[in-house]
């Protein structure tokens, strides 16, 4: 189950904290988002230090299907509709910068890292791709309407975005790690204002970053509330025609494509943490019917933190902790919003406003349908009679079939069949 990018490359070592240590910022976190915060925290002269608990880019990252594109499905009529025209202006900004910057920093990198127009299609629904296209004209972002897709249904077209661009993560990742301050198998253990205790030694901080995926202390801002995650699966497959551009369906549970070398990249079987769905069977179904001919050779499943109203929490963790951070919360689209995150993280440490400083702000309303449903799975699995209960808040978990392991419906931490830890927000196994 390991993904195409894990057997693809090699990341560097680092060494685990010796001691008690100072620095300005410490970074809690080695996946893409807190080694892209180290890189430009490092660019601008800052002294940081950035810790993980095992290996960095060995949590969601070495499973993304690495889109670079500020297209987050047929996101920009809704961010209209929910935020208004400037706000929907500025998400675009953010995004096509983050993937500006991702150009600067591949330049020089042996990544992979190809343009490639990416589309969003719709099945049936062609009044949608209109609306979406309607929307964008308002924000001054040129799209079109693609009528003919190389996909092997019929749909009713795609919105497509020109000059996006697709890499491979982990070689990314250890191009741009070699160098940073970085210390693996250094797990933080407990949060204090200004410190951190680790198994290596305690750090004192200036400031503090949490970039976990999901937020690991409970205490302060409600991500148990703001966050739920889903899941996803992918297939990598050859013998079948490859072809350019990078495809999703609006759909939350339908399909993308994209090619990487000869592979199609096939993804979907999506479904909330914990609950059943379509998973590598479905992909299997989508081969067997217009693929016969085809054999995989890749396959793996990633998980997605979700936010209440579509845009990712970025900024101070919450009101009553001013030097305290956060990034997560990136719906499907963790790459730019990651590199969104470092740029603005970056300025928010130095005290610097940002145009996106109130976009991104973790302490925006939480009055969202979604909402009621993540309280309504907290509460119900909470009253459910289990004898295996995850350690984060005591949910009930869920046994996943396709992937023989423990889930929580409640936050989305997952567990090996011996109870292993797998994903957080949970950062401990379960007790026997």
């Amino acid at each position: 189950m390991a993904s195409i990018w894990t057997e693809t490359a090699r990341l560097p070592q680092f060494p685990p904290l010796s001691g008690d240590c100072r620095t300005d910022v410490l970074i809690i976190g080695g996946g893409m988002a807190g080694i892209l915060c180290a890189n430009s925290l490092q660019e601008a002269g800052i002294d940081y230090l950035l810790v993980e608990a095992d290996k960095i880019g060995g949590g969601i990252t070495k499973n993304t299907t690495a889109k670079l594109t500020a297209q987050h499905g047929l996101c920009y009529h809704k961010l209209i509709l929910k935020f208004g025209e400037q706000k929907a202006r500025l998400y675009l900004e953010a995004n096509l910068q983050a993937l500006e910057d991702y150009r600067r920093l591949c330049r020089d990198a042996d990544c992979d890292f190809t343009e490639q127009n990416s589309y969003v299609y719709s099945l049936t629904d062609r009044k949608k791709l209109e609306l979406e296209l309607s929307a964008l004209e308002k924000i001054n972002f040129q799209a079109k309407l693609e009528e003919k897709l190389p996909l092997p249904f019929p749909t009713a077209g795609a919105v497509c975005f020109s000059n996006q661009a697709q890499f491979h993560p982990l070689k990314f990742l250890a191009h741009i790690a070699q160098g940073l301050n970085i210390h693996e198998n250094t797990k933080v253990q407990e949060l204090m204002p200004h410190q951190a205790k680790t198994n290596h030694g305690t750090i004192t901080a200036e400031k503090i970053i949490i970039a976990t995926h999901f937020p690991i202390l409970n205490k302060h801002g409600a991500y148990f509330l703001k966050l739920y995650q889903h899941r996803s699966y992918c297939l990598g497959v050859e013998n079948l025609p490859i072809f350019d551009g990078m495809y999703v369906d609006d759909g939350n549970s339908g399909l993308s494509f994209r090619h990487h070398g000869n592979l199609l990249l096939l993804g979907g079987g999506s479904h909330r943490t914990g609950k059943s769905g379509g998973n590598w069977s479905e992909l299997e179904r989508i081969l067997s019917e217009y693929y016969p001919g085809s054999r995989i050779q890749y396959r793996w499943a990633t998980q997605d933190c979700m936010s209440l109203d579509g845009i990712p929490y970025i900024g101070q963790y919450s009101r009553r902790t001013p030097d305290l951070y956060v990034a997560t919360g990136f719906n499907k689209w963790g790459m730019t919003s990651a590199m969104v995150a470092a740029e603005l993280l970056t300025d928010l440490v130095q005290g610097k406003d940002s145009p996106y400083r109130s976009l991104y702000a973790p302490e925006r309303t939480m009055l969202h349908p979604q909402l009621a449903i993540n309280a309504f799975e907290a509460v119900t699995n909470l009253l459910q009679w289990k004898a295996k209960r995850c350690p984060h808040m005591g949910c009930a978990l869920k046994w996943n079939p396709a992937e023989h392991t423990w889930d929580c419906p409640c936050h989305g931490s997952r567990f090996q069949e011996n109870g292993e830890l797998i994903d957080g927000p949970a950062t401990d196994d379960l007790k026997s």
